[in-house]
């Protein structure tokens, strides 16, 4: 520890130029040249094995952070009338799903300006409201046969997602002399059981089953070609009369009001001007960037580039992890290194947020130890060296159109380290997560570096923060100390972790208990973290 000195080790890294050479006439690309060179990048401060710092002659402590981890999270809004979901990723852009009081579904990207739900949908790529409502429905086909109505018994794969349990058949359903289903009774999942064990494909039912039915897709005469009733509208007496008057042999409903999602999306839909996902790309970047002229290529890109590049949106492994707990339950196969969304996401997360209003899913708590997470030095300073990273690359690009003799140049020409150092150094001098070590005796050395704090970059600020933050939380049990917090305005915002927990892989914190069976204490002891 002498005077200025700084405990570091010399970051070489061995980089390569490619250059390539392009075809004018095809536009194919040829490799020309490679070179590779060591360059140097600057110093590193490394970590004494006492966990502390040594920066420019003085100890220091990086103080652990304690922030909302990424995933997807529901909560009520603030007039507890409806809910929202959000979907938080380790950087890149927010999406929150609200809906209002007209039941209509709205989208907020980073809370701006919100558009209605079914734009984001169709943006997502499904093109018409058939295809919208075929996703988020359970979908029904019924026959038309010498002007009388069947419902068609779905097949096996569909289980018991059908609105045909429930429905009164026109008649007793026989099979081999034996009835079952009787007529005037409803359709149990036994009845429908009996029914494919039997080989019965259709049912003949009454119209007035069809109280509360919506089309799920146009209904066109096979004669003329002519739409005989749109796709989402409701099946009143008079537009069933139409339909089995007409040359139509089925058609589609479904019922929003008996399904969970309720009548959310087809309200929406009903509300919707935009037809086609071009025209809702341009309006989405006209919400996102007011006053720029939008063509469809800049659209197509904002959109494709804001959830499915993985150089600007990053889910992180947590995130990941997270999401198929809560939306999958555990039952969805995408890898855990799959860091950017996917349609599907979207869809599970409004399904799951419509199911809500049914009481059906939990809202999340977001004070709970099982939705933050704690950012130790290594995270933290892996976020500040990807911030001069960026700003490097955008020097080195800037160097590329203007250097002249590109065929001769090596790569420490072009590169310029600096912007890379800076960021580094800026976060250990000047971070207000890296500290000056207390150092009054043996204790207060080791308590400064078990500290978690909920302040800093990317975390809360004093201002900001509500009661609900500073307040403990029954899942600290075990994990961090209800106790130890200093007075003031930071109350609760700087924290202890226990004594026995621990930090998992996921930055999630562990604690250990022990198991007790036949009012026995047994030895073995379980670690277990706050979402088990």
């Amino acid at each position: 520890e002498e005077r200025g000195m700084t405990f570091s080790a010399p970051l070489k890294v061995t980089v390569r130029l490619t250059i390539y050479d392009k075809d004018p006439e095809t536009g194919n690309k040829s490799i020309r040249d490679i070179k590779e060179q060591e360059v140097f990048f600057g110093d590193i401060p490394l970590m004494t094995p006492n966990g502390t710092f040594i920066v420019n002659g003085t100890e220091r402590v990086i103080v652990s952070q304690l922030h909302r981890s990424p995933g997807v999270f529901f909560e009520t809004a603030q007039n507890r009338t409806y809910f929202l979901g959000k979907i938080i990723p380790y950087r890149g852009s927010w999406v929150e799903f609200e809906y209002d009081q007209k039941n209509t579904l709205y989208v907020r990207i980073d809370r701006k300006r919100k558009f209605l739900g079914t734009i984001f949908l169709r943006a997502l790529g499904l093109r018409s409201d058939e295809e919208i409502l075929k996703t988020f429905y359970t979908i029904d086909r019924l026959h038309i046969a010498d002007g009388k109505l069947f419902w068609a018994v779905p097949e096996e794969a569909r289980g018991n997602s059908t609105h045909l349990i429930g429905t009164k058949p026109a008649h007793a359903v026989m099979h081999s002399g034996e009835e079952i289903a009787h007529s005037g009774r409803k359709i149990t999942p036994h009845s429908l059981k009996a029914m494919r064990a039997a080989a019965i494909d259709r049912i003949e039912v009454e119209t007035a089953e069809l109280d509360g039915a919506l089309t799920a897709a146009d209904v066109v005469d096979t004669e003329t070609g002519e739409v005989i009733v749109e796709a989402n509208v409701e099946l009143t007496a008079d537009r069933l009369h139409k339909v089995l008057s007409s040359s139509a042999s089925s058609f589609e409903v479904f019922f929003p009001e008996r399904d969970d999602v309720g009548n959310i999306i087809s309200n929406t839909l009903k509300r919707d001007s935009v037809h086609k996902p071009e025209e809702a790309l341009i309006e989405i970047y006209r919400k996102l960037r007011p006053g720029d002229p939008p063509t469809l290529d800049t659209a197509t890109a904002l959109f494709e580039g804001m959830f499915f590049d993985a150089r600007k949106y990053d889910f992180s492994r947590v995130g990941r992890l997270k999401f198929n707990i809560k939306l999958y339950e555990n039952q969805d196969t995408t890898p855990l290194d799959h860091r950017t969304l996917t349609p599907e996401d979207f869809y599970a997360t409004i399904r799951y947020l419509l199911k809500l209003r049914r009481n059906i899913g939990m809202v999340d708590d977001i004070d709970h130890l099982g939705n933050r997470r704690v950012r130790a030095v290594g995270e933290l300073m892996e976020n500040q060296f990807r911030i001069g990273l960026v700003r490097m690359e955008r020097a080195i690009k800037e160097k590329m159109s203007v250097y002249q003799e590109l065929n001769t140049a090596m790569p420490h020409d072009l590169i310029n380290a600096k912007p890379v150092m800076a960021a580094i150094r800026e976060f250990f001098g000047s971070s207000q997560l890296s500290q000056f070590m207390d150092q009054t005796n043996p204790l207060s050395e080791i308590t400064h570096k078990r500290r978690l704090s909920a302040l800093g970059p990317g975390g809360l600020s004093r201002e900001r923060a509500g009661f609900e933050v500073r307040d403990v939380h029954p899942t600290h049990y075990g994990r961090i100390c209800p106790i130890e917090t200093p007075e003031g305005p930071n109350i609760g915002l700087i924290s202890s972790l226990s004594c026995f927990a621990r930090i998992n892989e996921y930055g999630f914190i562990e604690s250990p208990y022990r198991k007790v069976k036949d009012s026995r204490i047994l030895d073995y002891v379980e670690i277990v973290n706050a979402g088990e």
